[in-house]
């Protein structure tokens, strides 16, 4: 279990989880966040000083109006790396996170060696347009992030009610908070003219992909490959959106091949 403390950084207050020891890297959550005992993080703790730090809004964190579109967010999240006083951290962004660390690794090229994209979004593909989470019902994720829905929808749940008013209010508020940040970005589609800038990306980048993701299309994890300059492509077979939980050990070695 990792801690959560809270990092300043120029305009915001910023809840972040660390823990483990080793080489510095910093792990930035897709849109539906990230908690202190996610299975990922954990697992590369004992290798790795882990840093996750959650969007403000994100878990208890307050929230951060002036971050409203995605250079905004990019720089954010360099100023959470400055708050924290890490020089080129290996930065692994998952779906949401994985956007912003592309982004993040062509803004500022010569800041960062080594980034892992898993399953990230930003770029669009007319023929396999990315599903709308926005207008998504609860019932129907599992499916759609997890290779197996079943497994999934119990992981998702944590073995709690979906039918108790509680835990479905708790839910909403929650979920909407979050997507409600994430949206500034991700909604209607998470397309923000990433693609012509990929070819700034000079770190060395592993692209991982759950060959079942029916959120994002493995197709795009070839656009990636394309974009990116000698990126390595690892495709992980019995995985979906949500490969850093159903296939936590891959993932871990497709991240510890940089070192």
């Amino acid at each position: 279990m990792l801690d959560l403390k809270t990092v300043q950084t120029r305009h915001v207050p910023v809840r972040c989880y660390e823990g483990g020891s080793g080489p510095a890297l910093v792990f930035l959550h897709g849109a539906g966040g990230v908690t202190g005992d996610d299975p990922l993080l954990n697992a590369l703790a004992e290798k790795h000083h882990i840093y996750a730090p959650l969007v403000p809004g994100y878990g208890d964190s307050e929230e951060a109006p002036e971050i409203r579109d995605m250079l905004d967010f990019t720089l954010h999240t360099w100023d959470v790396v400055e708050a924290l006083g890490l020089k080129d951290p290996i930065l692994v962004g998952h779906s949401m996170g994985g956007m912003i660390a592309a982004e993040m690794a062509a803004l500022q090229p010569n800041d960062l060696s080594r980034l892992v994209l898993i399953a990230p979004a930003g770029l669009w593909d007319d023929d396999h347009p990315v599903v709308d989470m926005f207008s998504t019902l609860p019932f129907e994720m599992p499916a759609l992030l997890f290779h197996d829905p079943v497994a999934g929808a119990a992981t998702l749940t944590a073995g709690r009610n979906v039918q108790d008013p509680g835990f479905l209010q708790a839910y909403l508020v929650a979920n909407a908070r979050q997507l409600g940040m994430a949206g500034r970005i991700l909604f209607p589609i998470p397309e923000r003219g990433l693609a012509q800038r990929l070819y700034r990306i000079k770190a060395k980048t592993v692209i991982v992909w759950g060959d079942s993701d029916k959120l994002i299309s493995p197709t795009y994890a070839h656009a990636f490959k394309k974009g990116i300059a000698g990126a390595q492509l690892v495709s992980i077979p019995e995985a979906g959106h949500m490969v850093t939980i159903e296939q936590t050990a891959a993932v871990v070695e497709a991240v510890c091949s940089l070192g």
